[in-house]
């Protein structure tokens, strides 16, 4: 970590400026009264401005020192707000439409603002090749029989480690290696609920896990979520009365609305689970993809339980194309351990092997660390861009405090599956908001991906979208 210092001071200042806390034109420390405030020598601080200087976000003046740079501003935007409601339990409705667009949200002949995944050159691809004949040299001839289908016990120790660096600690007897986090939800969700069970999910919600729900034929009970979290009195009204046995949650940087649950947010959470004995399933897939230096902890952190399931992956991380994620069962349902390896499909051994050695070499963690700053100034000109192209529409767009998913909310008249329609037709893929809860709440909203570069390309397809939103605010035609 401390190679990487500068940068990690770095995006603490880049986030004020693109916050609006440092202000255009407003002077920084000196380099060394820099140092000073943040104990760290004359060189780090340098290097941290220097970053900072190169992004286009401060300047220097002789003699005068560093000034924050006047940052591409559009009209005031305001972020995206949704409907309160009650919601009873029900199943997930328009499967067959979820499967269609989750199919071609991975058509790699559209434009990629579908499917959430980062471009290939953000990936260390020669740090994991490195990594994967490393291992392979190491292999024992034992790791080439048919392999522990809780997963090999490298990977686990090496992920154990990992997350105790980042402040929180999970046991390697209670890590179970998986085909990426999707597999790890299903084969979590079918342990704990049967058919018929209902779930608690907030919504706006990842269509994705919806899609599984449906397909596992559980039921869903809705919770209304916005981009600063969800309802908690909500949560516990239905942890009390609906029966549920489970509810499935992200508190680090949700998909779609991006937002980051405060601390004391995620030990409530814990607590109620406890109270209530409703296992909270935690989706963490995004929390390595934090703006900020820190990787937020999960509600994990705060159980003493054992209610809370802790699930992830590196998909959103590293490569949407390295299927490696995991489940974390805690002491209390170690007695599922038979039906889980039952259920749970063997990961390929030398994957499994490579990342572990991606993260003993810290070629993970050092990876982490050029990818942050690298996310957060991407989502930021995706914003702008998206500000400009949309110019005289009525827009709502979230900012997301870590990952790269964006959530545009347009005008109420306007058909977020008539714009996919139109999209798919000019080779762009996008996700309607209509997939990302029940009664047609989100209907005015689409998902955007902004894990590839703002090119000339994406560009043009976005100033399409805005063009069509414009042309249908027009014509009075948009519902």
């Amino acid at each position: 970590m401390a190679a990487f210092q500068y940068q990690l001071l770095a995006q603490q200042i880049a986030q004020k400026i693109y916050r609006g806390e440092i202000s255009a034109g407003q002077r920084l420390s000196s380099l060394r009264q820099f140092a000073q405030q943040q104990r760290i020598s004359l060189n780090t601080a340098k290097s941290c401005y220097e970053w900072l200087e190169a992004q286009g976000l401060i300047y220097a003046k002789a003699k005068l020192g560093y000034f924050a740079q006047a940052q591409a501003q559009n009209q005031p935007i305001a972020v995206p707000e949704h409907p309160d409601f009650q919601a009873n339990a029900r199943d997930v409705s328009n499967l067959e439409l979820q499967i269609q667009i989750q199919a071609a949200a991975i058509n790699s002949r559209l434009i990629h603002l579908g499917s959430i995944q980062l471009s290939p050159n953000l990936v260390p691809a020669e740090a994991l090749r490195r990594s994967i004949q490393r291992a392979l040299k190491r292999c024992r001839p034992e790791d080439f029989l048919y392999s522990d289908r809780q997963g090999h016990a490298q990977l686990r120790e090496a992920l154990s480690a990992h997350w105790a660096e980042d402040g929180f600690h999970i046991a390697p007897e209670q890590v179970y290696i998986s085909n990426g986090c999707m597999p790890a939800l299903s084969v979590v969700i079918q342990s704990l609920t049967a058919e018929g069970d209902s779930i608690i999910v907030p919504t706006p919600n990842y269509n994705g896990q919806l899609q599984l729900l449906a397909l596992l034929k559980r039921k869903i009970i809705e919770i209304p979520a916005n981009t600063e979290g969800f309802d908690l009195a909500r949560l516990e009204q239905a942890m009390r009365h609906s029966g549920a046995k489970a509810c499935l949650l992200t508190a680090n940087f949700q998909n779609p609305l991006g937002f980051c649950l405060s601390n004391a947010d995620k030990e409530q959470i814990a607590r109620l689970a406890a109270e209530y004995q409703c296992h909270v399933i935690e989706d963490d897939i995004y929390a390595e993809c934090s703006f900020t230096a820190a990787r937020p902890l999960p509600i994990q952190y705060w159980d003493h339980a054992g209610y809370v399931i802790y699930c992830g992956s590196v998909s959103k991380s590293l490569s949407s194309a390295y299927r490696v994620g995991w489940f974390c069962m805690p002491q209390r349902l170690q007695h599922l351990h038979a039906r889980l390896i039952t259920q749970n499909v063997s990961v390929n051994t030398p994957l499994q092997l490579g990342l572990a050695d991606l993260i003993y070499s810290r070629a993970y963690r050092q990876h982490l660390a050029l990818l942050r700053p690298k996310l957060m100034q991407q989502a930021q000109q995706y914003r702008q861009f998206i500000i400009q192209a949309f110019h005289g529409i009525e827009l709502r767009l979230n900012q997301p405090q870590g990952s790269y998913v964006l959530w545009l909310q347009f005008p109420a008249q306007i058909d977020s599956m008539a714009l996919y329609r139109y999209a798919l037709k000019q080779g762009i893929n996008i996700v309607p908001g209509l997939l990302f809860g029940e009664d047609r709440r989100y209907n005015n909203c689409i998902r955007l991906n902004a894990g590839h570069e703002l090119s000339a390309e994406i560009q043009a397809a976005v100033l399409l979208l805005a063009d069509w939103v414009r042309a249908a605010l027009q014509d009075g035609q948009a519902a």
